[in-house]
Order: C-alpha cells, then sequence, then structure tokens
C-alpha cells in the first residue's frame, strides 16, 4: 500500500547531466537513462516567456496545452497532432479575461474549456467544447464560478462553485447542494461516491482556550445527500495564535483507495518566541472502511508531496518525486533549457508542473509548466511541455 503526505513545493533542481529539447525550440538527443531511473524529457518549448497552466491529453495525436504570455499577459492554446505543435488563439465561443482558462476532460472524445472569471462573484457564461476536430460552444455550462470540476462522463459531472456550493450535471439539468462545510477540494469514485474535503468552523475541537479553532472537514455524496463525515482534529500544545487545520486536496486511487491531505497551521510571530514556535503539522489521511486513518509519511523527500497522478508503478508527486508501490522515494530528473532559450549556461532551473496527464492510447505521461531561472539580471520563464522518459 502507497502512503503519501501533504505537499510544500512543486519544482526541483535542474540535471547538470541532463539533454537538450527533442523538438525546433532546442534540438538534441537524449542521454540513455540509467536503469530504474525517470526523467520528465522537453516534448516542445514554446517561443515565448510566460508559463502553462494546464494540459489535456486525449490521443498521442491530440494533445492540448493552455498558457500565459508574460509579455502581453495573452492567453493561449497550444496543440499538438502528432506531427508539430502549434499556437491557437483562443476559441470565439469562450468567454474571455486576463485570466487563462483551464482544460477539462469530460470523457476520452471531448474536452471542455473552461473560463476563470476575474472575482468571485463573476460568473462565466460561455465555455468552449472540442470534439477531436472542432471548436464550439458548450450548451448548458455549469452556473456560477468553478473551483473544482471532475467528471466520470458527460452525463455524470460534479462542479463546486464558492467554498460551500457543489453542482451536479446528469445529461439533462444542473443540480445545486448546499455544503455541509467550507469546501476545497472535490474527487469522484463512482456516481454514488463522491468526497469533498475542506475545514468547518463549528463542532468538537473549533474552539480551545477561548480561541477559534477551524478544524479538517470531510464530506460524502451516497447519491442522495451530502452528508458530514467525522475526520480527525488537529492540535497545537501550547496553543499558538490563530491556529487553522484543514484539508486542501483529496485524491482517490486507481482502487478506489481515497487520501486526504491537509496542514495544521496557525499566524507565525504572533504569541509566541520564534524559538518556541511549533512546526506545521502536516495531515494525512487514508478511508479505511468506516472511518479516516492516519498515516505514516513515507521516508525522504517524498513525505511532503500530494500525489498528481498514478500508474501500475507508482504514484507521481508534486515537486517531480515518484513513489514506488514498495515505498522507494525517487526524483524525476530533467535536461537543462537549451542556450536558445535566453537562460545563461550557469543559470538555475527549477522545472514547475502545474498538471500531468496520461495518453490513453500509449499510457506515456506528459507535463505542463515552466522552468524557473535563477541568473544575474533578468529572471527568465521559460513555458514547457514535458513527456517522461523511463530507464530500462
Amino acid at each position: 500500500m502507497i502512503t503519501v503526505l501533504f505537499a510544500v513545493g512543486g519544482c526541483t533542481d535542474s540535471d547538470p547531466s541532463g539533454s537538450r529539447s527533442r523538438d525546433s525550440a532546442g534540438a538534441g538527443s537524449s542521454p540513455k537513462a540509467a536503469a530504474g531511473s525517470l526523467i520528465w524529457e522537453f516534448e516542445h518549448i514554446p517561443d515565448f516567456h510566460g508559463e502553462l497552466v494546464d494540459i489535456a491529453v486525449l490521443a498521442d495525436d491530440d494533445v492540448w496545452a493552455v498558457g500565459d504570455e508574460s509579455d502581453s499577459e495573452t492567453a493561449l492554446l497550444l496543440h499538438y497532432d502528432g506531427r508539430q505543435w502549434k499556437r491557437h488563439s483562443l476559441p470565439e465561443a469562450l468567454d474571455t479575461n486576463v485570466y487563462p482558462p483551464m482544460l477539462e476532460e469530460v470523457d476520452e472524445e471531448t474536452l471542455w474549456l473552461r473560463p476563470q472569471t476575474d472575482n468571485r462573484y463573476t460568473a462565466a457564461k460561455s465555455w468552449a467544447q472540442w470534439d477531436g476536430a472542432h471548436w464550439s460552444a458548450v450548451r448548458n455550462p455549469p452556473p456560477g464560478r468553478i473551483r473544482d470540476f471532475e467528471a466520470k462522463s458527460p452525463d455524470d459531472i460534479w462542479t463546486l462553485d464558492d467554498e460551500r456550493i457543489a453542482r451536479h450535471w446528469d445529461g439533462t439539468h444542473w443540480t445545486t447542494t448546499r455544503l455541509p462545510h467550507e469546501t476545497l477540494d472535490l474527487a469522484m469514485v463512482a456516481t454514488q461516491d463522491v468526497w469533498a474535503v475542506g475545514r468547518r468552523s463549528t463542532g468538537p475541537g473549533t474552539r480551545m482556550s477561548g480561541e477559534r479553532y477551524p478544524q479538517p472537514a470531510s464530506m460524502h455524496w451516497d447519491g442522495t445527500a451530502w452528508k458530514s463525515v467525522e475526520t480527525p482534529q488537529a492540535h497545537f500544545d501550547p496553543l499558538p495564535s490563530e491556529p487553522v487545520a484543514g484539508l486542501g486536496s483529496v485524491f482517490v486511487l486507481d482502487d478506489g483507495e481515497v487520501f486526504a491531505y491537509g496542514a495544521n497551521n496557525y499566524n507565525h510571530g504572533e504569541s509566541l518566541t520564534e524559538d518556541h514556535e511549533p512546526r506545521i503539522e502536516d495531515i494525512s489521511l487514508r478511508r479505511d472502511g468506516s472511518k479516516w486513518v492516519e498515516q505514516k509519511p513515507p521516508s525522504g523527500e517524498c513525505a511532503v508531496r500530494v500525489p498528481m497522478g498514478q500508474d501500475e508503478e507508482g504514484l507521481f508527486l508534486s515537486g517531480n518525486r515518484y513513489l514506488t508501490d514498495d515505498d522507494r522515494c525517487v526524483k524525476i530528473k530533467h535536461p537543462r533549457l537549451p542556450r536558445s532559450t535566453g537562460v545563461r549556461k550557469a543559470a538555475r532551473q527549477l522545472l514547475w508542473l502545474e498538471e500531468i496527464r496520461r495518453s490513453p492510447d500509449t499510457g506515456e505521461w506528459f507535463g505542463a509548466g515552466h522552468v524557473a531561472t535563477r541568473q544575474s539580471g533578468d529572471q527568465v520563464f521559460v513555458p514547457v511541455v514535458v513527456r517522461l522518459k523511463r530507464g530500462s
């Protein structure tokens, strides 16, 4: 059984012995990976500075990435058709604003482009849909300002609107439900088995020594209603100023196991001297039958990271780490950027991946994000698409 813990980072230092990019942005050959090693190779380096914020893989010849060009503050799309990457403008059917949209895979053939709005009170009115050949308007997009989107099929979709509103699409209409507690993340196991996590401000443990103390919360949809589920409390001793505990992420393994991650934190530097401030406590829970159980963190650098994906051999974690089924923590390396990107030879390079997705055709993994460089003078942020290479 795999155990993982709450993440605090999403980057990794560059590997000085890494390869150059495989496409026209930096042609070169990759070194042969050592046995059992993992490497994020550069699949595509766009010709602008900025970042990629999301990626979707419908097939090996139908890959989409969405990005943000820093110089012009322009959101854009990149598409791979199996031969080359091309830059596209956002579809006319999409509500546009200064924020890049997000990609949502509704099923293996359908992709929705979700607009992001500039404040919590403004709802996007039009979404775009890709059917493998054309972009068109989504006929019945969800109302509200969407914070999370989870789909099992075109007729079984959940969204999180604000912090207390969940909406469900059954193929005909959207049903709105108020959640029991403040919610930060959703995850679907099955149609009648959906989980939400966040924090609660009432009930046991939320008042200690006169101090307000929000506690971790979890909720479950059983096909009929959202119900609050008993969740382990978190406590400090002694009690620091303005403590707050909560869950920020829920993840479902392929076998249906449910994990939740969060932290027990407080307002640093207020009531205790720095020498005596307690450490932030990471929270890692696993659903075991009818109850949540606390998880022992894995060893090494995998102890403070959350899962981003799963394959047959283990879990991909934030911070470019991989946790094997036998609990070995592996660092996923990456090459250095080619000099054509404007990055100096001695620059330190950090790869940040916002999303990773697996191809349904070959099982290959793609990722999207950016490489942040640390060098004298201008700082450079280079958007990248990466593809995973495994050592033999």
